[in-house]
This record gives structure tokens, C-alpha cells and sequence, in this order.
């Protein structure tokens, strides 16, 4: 049996001014939207270390917010992202129906400012938390949301304004919640970067999980660290004060039992967003089932423990990110695409319970159920080793013409520095053609995502213009920049469809009219006669087909279009 530590609070000797809405509420009650900006305008009045800053306004018209927590008493973003400090930052409510991250932040920033072994830590540490991302999402509660969830009541909604899920909308951009998130990010800097959430999925004994960032996507100095200082030294404490922790849950099967899978954040997600720029990511998954404020106190349990590995070790952290970055900008290639190696892996310990089947209720077939009353504790697998399966080589530049301005603005959103031509200018640059791609037969989250994709390759002179923009490989987003202008990338620019008006012919012919020009055609260039001989040798439907053919003699010519499917981010080398 698994038994939790709830973390003393200074809720228990402070004023009700100092209380949360949470613990005023006998913590059954979440916070609301309005309430986290009193309370935290209210600790901004009271303490010269914490201020309440306004960022840009989210899909329903409020703004995002963003608490700085630092003893310096300097809140500029971009000075702030210069201390010698290590910066935490904790965002909250991305799904705001999973909320102990909401509650738990606010306890945790009063505590910092008036329990002296916590002020102690704002010596080394910087904290900027976000209250509440999904804000629309937050002003949207119902009692019957959340249904597999022990609390708390009336739950809020895990769309925004829009309806998008937030933690998919990293890469995109597609809801201004994420730009005003991203806007914060990037002038912040941050060395950590941790999400709270609640899990769904088995039934284990566990109150805490997580996920850490995908070591294999690391830089190697980070991954190192990650594993072999940052998270050992997190386990022990939040052991010591009784909080048992497990990797996220993601069965390999079933059920746990067969086995848990290290979970590959693409960069759609938050942990796989923030590495992408050298950050050391964690997601917070307490278990939906466990009280809630049980899982509040978990989710307090890791954020301030973080914080304490943080400071204890904010020299390594700011050498190794430095050392990151510096490598990230003269890296010779980047992978881009992962696959789970299932001949690695290690075997923990896993404080589970018992399943079985037995008859539903409803169909009378089989269901999985699990027996509270039969826990275990056995050694399963961990399967957290990803291999590269795409890797490219890093071009001199990418030249993206100015017509694609809304992926522009993404670039530039992710501190993306561009440099526009000056004039009208013919470069010699390697074009990428679409050879081949999969489109998703349902949208997701607004989009028909294409997958599988596949690439060819040519040398051509073409004419750009003054405005065009050229983006050096010699930057700290280079690898931010290789994700999204990469066509193959799982979670590219491409994939999420900012270029599909290239899969389109724009020009076509008339069978009657182009059937006499290609018979010319034909008579002028017996090479490419012979090659629709030997393709109506190989493919029966091309040989009984005249429409077929006069495409394929089209396709072979000069009046095919060259920039059909030619993907419209070019390369210098």
C-alpha cells in the first residue's frame, strides 16, 4: 500500500487573505478564472517579489496572464531570461478540467514569499507560472464533465474558444491562447518547463506520474543530466516525503502489466515544443481516480521539489543549456521523426492492481475491470528508448518566399530571426518535391494532417523577390526551424497543411486540343515515346487508357507545371 505525505501549507497559519480559493473552499472546489486574478493581484499588492503580468489577449477576447516570482524584484521578460538564476515555468490549465496544477501553483507562490525555507529558494530560482492557459475553456464548467474523474466539482471544459486542444497546438499556432503562451516563452527562456495535468487510462496505486522529456531528443549533455542527476535526485525527495512516483502510464498492450512505453512528445505538445529549444520538460499526470486533494498536493509536491533540485543545481543546469544552445546552432544534422526500439528496454517497479474481465452490464461482453482489493507490486518493462528514422543534413539557409506569411509569423513568433532580399534575386538552390504523402481521412483539431510523407530532390535557378526571406542555420531555433520547414517532420508546416495549394495543378489541358500538340511532341522527342512504351508494357491501365496517356506525355513534358508539388521552402548549401 502506497500512503502520501500531504505537504504542510502556510495556509495553516496564515490569514484568510493568504488562504486560495481551493483551501477556502475545504479544497472540494477549484479555482475560477476571476478568483486566480485576485488572488494574484492581491500576493502582486502584498509582496515586492511576486508581480501579475498581462499578456496578450486568448480566442475569447481575455488575456493570458503570466505571475514572475523573483526575489530580485525585476519582472522584464528579457532581463529576466539573462539572470543566473534558473527560470521554472509552470503552465496550468492547458486543460483546465485537470486543474490541480491551477490550485497547487497558487499555494506554492504564497509559500515562497512567506515561508522562510522556501524564500530561500528564490535565491536561485525564478518561478513564472500561468495561471490558467485555456482560459475560455476555464469559464466553461459543468458537472458532467470529466466523467471518469474524482473531482473536482463542476469541472471545467478541455476545449478553448475555438474548440482546439491546446496541448496539440504548439507547432501550429492555430489559437491565439498559443501565441500569447509561446509570446511569454520565448522571451522568458525558460530552463525548465513543466505542464500539469491529470491522467486518464489504467488503474494503478500511484497518485503522481509523469513524463519527462524524450531523452533520445535531448541534447546529449541535457538527456545526461535528465537521467542521471535531475530526476534521480527529484525521485528521492518526493520518496522521502511519501510520494511514490511512476513514469506516465502508457501501456504497451492493455494493461499495464504488459508493459509501460516512455511517451514521444512530437513538437504538437508542450515538453516536445520546449525541446526544441534545449529546455528540460516534465509533464505532471496525477491519476484521475485518487481524490482530488490528494492529487493537489501531489502536483505540490513535484512543482516545489523541482525547485529545489533547481537551485540546488542552478550552476549545472545554466552551463549544460548554454553548452546546448551554443551546439544546437553549429549542428551538422537534425533527426527529425523517432521510432520505439522494442529491444531496449528496463524493468521498474510497478505498484499496480489486478485485472480481469467480466460480463458488461450494457453489451454483456467482456470488460476490463481492475480489483482495488488485489494490489501488487511487480517488475514490468520500460520501453523509453526512440530511435531516429528521418535525420537531414542542415542547409546553409531555407529561402521561404513571402506569400506564406502566416508561417512567417510562426517563425517569427518562435524568435526566429529572417533576413528579407533586397532585391529581386536569382539563387542556384535545392527544391524539394512531394513524391508521396498520406492525408488523414478525419480532421484533427481543425486539420487534414498528411503523414508518411516522402520527398524528392532537384538543383534549380529561381527567381525570388525583394521581401523573400532567408533564414540562416546559425541560430538558436535551428532546430525549431528544421521541425517545421522539413516536409517529412511528423508535426512540419507542411504536414499540418500551410502549403497544400502546392498538391494542386493549376494548369491542365483539353484532351482534343492537347491530343494533336503531343503527337508533335511525341515525333520531336522519341525519348519520350519510348519511355510511355516501356510504362504501357508495365502498367496494363496506363496501356488501355487514352486519357492516361496524353497525361503522362503532359507529365513529360515542357507544359507540366514545375511547380506542382514542389514544395515552396527552398534550400542553399
Amino acid at each position: 500500500m502506497i500512503f502520501h505525505f500531504i505537504a504542510l501549507s502556510a495556509a495553516l497559519f496564515a490569514s484568510d487573505s493568504l488562504q486560495t480559493p481551493y483551501e477556502k473552499s475545504n479544497k472540494q472546489q477549484t479555482t475560477s478564472y476571476q478568483e486566480y486574478i485576485n488572488y494574484y493581484t492581491h500576493l502582486d499588492d502584498a509582496f515586492g517579489a511576486v508581480k501579475l503580468l498581462t499578456g496578450s489577449n486568448c480566442d475569447g477576447g481575455k488575456p493570458l496572464h503570466l505571475v514572475v516570482i523573483n526575489a530580485d524584484g525585476e519582472f522584464d521578460l528579457t532581463k529576466v531570461a539573462q539572470s543566473k538564476k534558473a527560470l521554472v515555468f509552470i503552465n496550468n490549465g492547458i486543460h483546465p478540467g485537470e486543474p490541480e496544477g491551477i490550485d497547487a501553483s497558487m499555494q506554492l507562490a504564497r509559500d515562497l514569499v512567506t515561508l522562510p525555507k522556501f524564500k530561500r529558494l528564490l535565491d536561485s530560482v525564478i518561478v513564472c507560472i500561468v495561471p490558467i492557459f485555456n482560459v475560455e475553456g476555464a469559464l466553461n464548467t459543468s458537472a458532467y464533465y470529466r466523467v471518469n474523474q474524482n473531482g473536482p466539482q463542476n469541472p471545467a471544459f478541455r476545449g478553448n474558444g475555438q474548440n482546439r486542444d491546446l496541448n496539440r497546438d504548439f507547432i501550429k499556432c492555430d489559437t491565439r491562447n498559443a501565441m500569447a503562451l509561446i509570446e511569454f516563452i520565448q522571451a522568458a527562456n525558460p530552463d525548465i518547463f513543466i505542464d500539469t495535468h491529470t491522467s486518464n487510462g489504467a488503474d494503478y496505486q500511484y497518485v503522481l506520474t509523469y513524463i519527462a522529456t524524450q531523452k533520445d531528443k535531448l541534447h546529449p549533455a541535457l538527456s545526461a543530466y535528465m537521467t542521471g542527476k535531475f530526476e534521480p535526485k527529484l525521485k528521492s525527495n518526493l520518496n522521502k516525503q511519501g510520494f511514490l512516483l511512476s513514469p506516465y502510464v502508457n501501456e504497451y498492450k492493455t494493461i499495464p502489466d504488459s508493459g509501460i512505453v516512455g511517451f514521444l512528445e512530437t513538437p504538437r505538445f508542450s515538453t516536445g515544443y520546449s525541446t526544441l529549444f534545449n529546455m528540460l520538460g516534465f509533464v505532471v499526470e496525477t491519476h484521475m481516480l485518487k481524490p482530488f486533494d490528494k492529487r493537489v498536493a501531489a502536483t505540490y509536491a513535484f512543482l516545489q521539489n523541482t525547485l529545489v533540485v533547481a537551485a540546488k543545481d542552478v550552476a549545472e543546469i545554466k552551463r549544460i543549456r548554454k553548452q546546448a544552445i551554443a551546439e544546437t546552432r553549429t549542428a551538422a544534422t537534425f533527426a527529425l521523426n523517432y521510432r520505439l526500439d522494442t529491444a531496449s528496454f528496463s524493468n521498474i517497479d510497478f505498484a499496480g492492481y489486478q485485472s480481469g474481465y467480466r460480463p458488461s452490464l450494457i453489451s454483456g461482453l467482456p470488460r476490463l475491470q481492475y480489483d482495488r482489493n488485489k494490489p501488487f507490486t511487480k517488475k514490468v518493462c520500460f520501453y523509453n528508448t526512440y530511435l531516429p528514422s528521418i535525420s537531414v543534413t542542415k542547409p546553409v539557409a531555407y529561402v521561404l518566399p513571402q506569400a506564406y506569411q502566416e508561417v512567417i509569423k510562426r517563425l517569427q513568433l518562435n524568435g526566429v530571426q529572417l533576413q528579407p532580399l533586397v532585391k529581386d534575386t536569382v539563387m542556384k538552390v535545392e527544391v524539394q518535391y512531394i513524391a508521396s504523402t498520406q492525408t488523414a481521412s478525419n480532421p484533427y483539431e481543425g486539420h487534414y494532417l498528411h503523414y508518411n510523407t516522402t520527398v524528392r530532390t532537384d538543383t534549380q535557378r529561381l527567381s525570388f523577390f525583394a521581401g523573400d526571406v532567408v533564414i540562416y542555420m546559425n541560430q538558436p531555433a535551428n532546430r525549431f526551424i528544421a521541425e517545421v520547414l522539413e516536409p517529412q517532420s511528423v508535426d512540419s508546416y507542411f504536414n499540418w497543411n500551410f502549403f497544400d495549394g502546392i498538391l494542386n495543378q493549376k494548369e491542365y489541358f483539353s484532351d482534343y486540343v492537347f491530343e494533336d500538340v503531343a503527337a508533335d511532341y511525341l515525333k520531336q522527342h522519341p525519348e519520350v515515346r519510348a519511355l510511355l512504351e516501356e510504362a504501357k508494357k508495365n502498367n496494363p491501365d496506363l496501356a488501355q487508357s487514352a486519357a492516361k496517356q496524353l497525361d503522362f506525355v503532359y507529365r513529360n513534358s515542357p507544359y507540366y507545371e514545375p511547380s506542382h508539388k514542389r514544395y515552396p521552402v527552398m534550400k542553399l548549401f
